[in-house]
């Protein structure tokens, strides 16, 4: 249903005597909140939930005399402001969460002497929102302060547990632990440790919710919790609770969520009594013993259940029940350690979600197995098992799945048309890629990488899916030019093609995807100029074109912003010339800024992909199976580049790694780099770089590795910091230089060395490992050997012959 102003004003102008309006989930986005300015003074109840209003909301409605309950909850762009002064009202019941109203908490409570319901999940807070400046909340009922930024211990002692029937808190930053009960009247102490304790004076008897999960609560959960008669939602996951889980003292709970806390011990025999239960989850835990099967007997009304990720808890008797969760829908038991398929299964009608994952499940998939869910299943992951075959995959409606990491063998697999996530990486799969892979026009992640996969992409890739986000085909044998043409609009977030086969050029219909975040085309075999036209992705992070044939000069970008957001660039084992691109230096932005990430780390990808490259580190190539988002490299080694290095690198103070060994670059080492504070590993080896080493260099306190050999440095090493942790390796081949760590000390005689144009014996090396050296040394009796062997092959014409005489049979 939808409204219009008129409409509504029409509406709202005849009903005079109007004593409810309930208008929740109406559609009003092009409603102005004014339209509500005239509503009848005996107006009690006002129902304006999820109804997208936005704009300033009429103050006059909190003056309203009559008024007692007032919904405008999850109208995210509504705002208004609160009476501040003469606001004399009857309201019992405030829904606010999800607007935009600023609140001042404590005044609000001071002032609303009717209150019983409180709803502000994900508010705007103003002055002192710490609720442990709040005044009484003894008539509070209903409590929502869900999702907001509160922190600090929470003032138990204000509210009434014996009223209390609803207590949300999830989402903050709460610590301490959870009050104990006392017969005693109310009471707050300190105790040993720098927490404080406190007492309640009764159990909330009447509490039918509480949801204190996404906070830093600790303790174990008190005796209390277990023993309300009218609890249904209990809900303690994601803190940082310890202890066993205790015994349930009544069955109506319908939820209980105890995952990612502390936990300990067995799962308790007490939840079979739980009849009502319909959601259990106690996952990431450390709970511990053997899960007997007869806890589920009588849950006959379970939906969901997750137990992953309690490496000490064990699954055996469960697993090999019969005739247990008839009506299970959703059940998570990643890492596990079961070994086989839950037999249960085979009698479940209505299973959607099914995660084994991080298992010891072995061998093929049993034929049962292949009958379970065939019309409901939605999401499977085996990853991570020892599965050998699946064969067919009857599901019809799977969106997920995910068989990463396993042995299979064989052709591969075609997932369902509805198909969305699909993986068969880290396998031993063989043949080619199917042309029905083209008909998934669902799919939105594709990951076939690391396995034995040939010959070329099909041409019907040319109009693969539009929905297409991640596709990663790294590491196979593929080859043939690439057959896809991306159109406008494309939603590509990362493409990885790393390791095969593949000639040609880049498909420059890339550039419709603004999206693309990540580009590795890396151990190819594409011969092409460099790809200017990628400078325009504006949301490019990462790319990699190392280990193939590109050639040419890179050139000065034509774009006025070139590589906004780029953070990993690897042109490495190319045959780039000319000198390094200033220009470009000077422009990528997001390798300027130093600021290092205090709060939790956050990668590349999403909830349901995140993106892994190779790169090289510190003189190794290593995976990253998670790109830190703040992780930022340049490798141009091995290729022909000459000139200086540019003094503009100096500015791109998050660089982490920085690699141009193995190219012509002539000139001094900049002292600028010493502003590259977060550097780990510098690489400057087998260049012509002369002049003394900058002292500025010392400052990179955060320096682990070293490359300077083989260029024509001279004069004393930098000493301090990093630098005496060094060793000759970061110095070889460097004639002129002297001190720590090398052998030759410096004297006040010490002048610069020979030119660059001075032969040195490993500037004349041979990938094959023949030095000139060596050569030289044979060349005087060679030479007459080499005259007369001419002779006789261009005079006689009998190659043959003389081979045989000279080499033998």
């Amino acid at each position: 249903m939808r409204f219009e102003t008129p409409s509504l004003k029409r509406l709202v102008q005849n009903l005079t005597h109007l004593t409810e309006l309930v208008l929740n989930d109406v559609n009003m986005s092009s409603v102005s909140p004014n339209s509500f300015m005239n509503l009848s003074s005996s107006l009690t109840s006002l129902g304006l939930f999820y109804c997208g209003l936005k704009g300033r909301f009429p103050d006059n409605i909190f003056h309203l005399p009559n008024l007692q309950i007032l919904r405008v909850d999850y109208n995210h762009n509504l705002t208004g402001s609160l009476p501040t002064y003469n606001w004399s009202t009857p309201l019992e019941s405030l829904y606010l969460s999800g607007t935009e109203f600023p609140i001042n908490l404590p005044y609000l409570i001071s002032n609303l002497k009717s209150l019983k319901e409180l709803y502000l999940s994900g508010c705007n807070f103003i002055g002192s929102s710490n609720p442990t400046f709040l005044s009484n909340l003894s008539q509070i009922t209903s409590l929502d302060l869900s999702n907001n930024n509160f922190g600090g211990q929470f003032p138990w002692s204000l509210l009434n547990f014996e009223v209390l029937t609803f207590l949300d808190l999830s989402q903050n930053n709460f610590i301490g632990q959870l009050p104990e009960v006392t017969t005693n009247l109310t009471q707050i102490f300190s105790s040993n440790n720098s927490s404080n304790s406190q007492l309640v004076n009764m159990i909330p008897s009447n509490l039918e919710v509480l949801d204190l999960s996404n906070n830093l609560f600790n303790g174990t959960i008190p005796s209390w919790v277990y023993t309300i008669p009218s609890l249904r939602y209990l809900c303690l996951d994601s803190n940082q609770f310890t202890g066993h889980i205790g015994d349930f003292q009544h069955n109506s709970l319908v939820t209980l969520l105890l995952d990612n806390n502390n936990l300990s011990g067995p799962l308790p025999l007490s939840i079979s009594k739980l009849v009502s239960l319909r959601y259990l989850s106690v996952s990431f835990n450390n709970l511990s013993g053997n899960v007997e099967s007869k806890i589920f007997f009588k849950l006959e009304n379970l939906q969901s259940l997750e137990m992953s990720n309690n490496p000490l808890l064990s699954l055996t008797s469960f697993t090999f029940a019969t005739n247990i969760l008839p009506k299970i829908i959703s059940l998570y038991l990643s890492s596990s350690n079961i070994t086989e398929i839950p037999h249960f299964l085979q009698t479940a009608e209505y299973i959607e979600e099914l995660d084994l994952s991080n298992n010891q499940i072995k061998g093929n998939i049993p034929k049962w197995f292949l009958e379970v869910g065939k019309d409901s299943l939605s999401y499977l992951n085996l990853s991570y098992n020892s599965l050998t075959s699946v064969g067919h995959l009857p599901w019809k409606n799977l969106e997920y799945l995910d068989f990463r990491s396993n042995l299979l063998q064989g052709p591969l697999p075609v997932p369902p048309l509805g198909i969305s996530f699909f993986s068969v990486s880290r396998n031993n799969i063989t043949g080619q890629i199917s042309s029905s892979f083209c008909n998934l026009g669902s799919i939105v992640y594709l990951d076939l990488s690391y396995n034995h996969l040939s010959n070329m992409i099909p041409p019907c890739f040319r109009n693969f899916s539009d929905n297409l986000i991640d596709l990663d085909l790294q590491n196979n044998n593929l080859n043939g030019t690439l057959p896809m043409k991306f159109a406008k609009g494309c939603r590509l977030r990362s493409l990885k093609l790393n390791g095969n086969q593949f000639e040609g050029s880049l498909p420059q219909s890339l550039v419709c995807c603004r999206k693309l975040e990540v580009l590795d085309f890396g151990k190819n075999k594409i011969k092409s100029t460099f790809p200017r036209w990628l400078e325009t992705l504006p949301e490019l992070r990462v790319l990699i074109l190392r280990s193939n044939y590109f050639h040419g000069a890179l050139g000065n970008p034509k774009t006025k912003s070139p590589f906004p957001n780029l953070r990993i660039i690897d042109l490495s084992q190319n045959e780039f010339h000319g000198h390094l691109p200033t220009n470009l230096f000077k422009y990528l932005k997001a390798m300027m800024n130093a600021s290092v990430n205090k709060g939790k780390l956050k990668y590349m990808g999403d909830d349901y992909y995140q993106d892994s490259v190779t790169v090289a580190m510190k003189g190794f190539f290593i995976e990253l199976v998670k790109i830190q988002s703040l992780f930022t490299t340049i490798d141009f080694s091995n290729n022909n580049f000459k000139g200086e290095i540019p003094k503009t690198i100096g500015e791109l103070r998050s660089l982490k790694g920085l690699n141009f060994s193995h190219n012509n670059l002539s000139g001094h080492v900049p002292p600028s780099l010493g502003n590259l504070t977060n550097l780990e590993w510098l690489d400057l080896s087998s260049n012509k770089l002369t002049g003394e080493i900058p002292i500025q260099l010392v400052d990179i306190t955060s320096l682990e590795i070293l490359n300077l050999s083989k260029n024509y440095l001279f004069g004393q090493i930098p000493q301090g910091k990093q630098f005496n942790t060094f060793t000759n390796d970061s110095y070889n081949g460097n004639w002129g230089l002297c001190g720590f760590p090398m052998t030759k000390a410096c004297g006040n005689d010490e002048g610069p060395p020979p030119p660059p144009s001075t032969i040195q014996e490993d500037d004349f090396k041979f990938e094959n490992g023949f030095h000139w050296k060596v050569v030289l040394l044979g060349y005087g009796c060679g030479f007459v050997f080499g005259l007369v062997l001419g002779y006789l092959v261009f005079s006689s014409g009998k190659l043959k012959w003389l081979l045989n005489i000279v080499f033998g049979e």
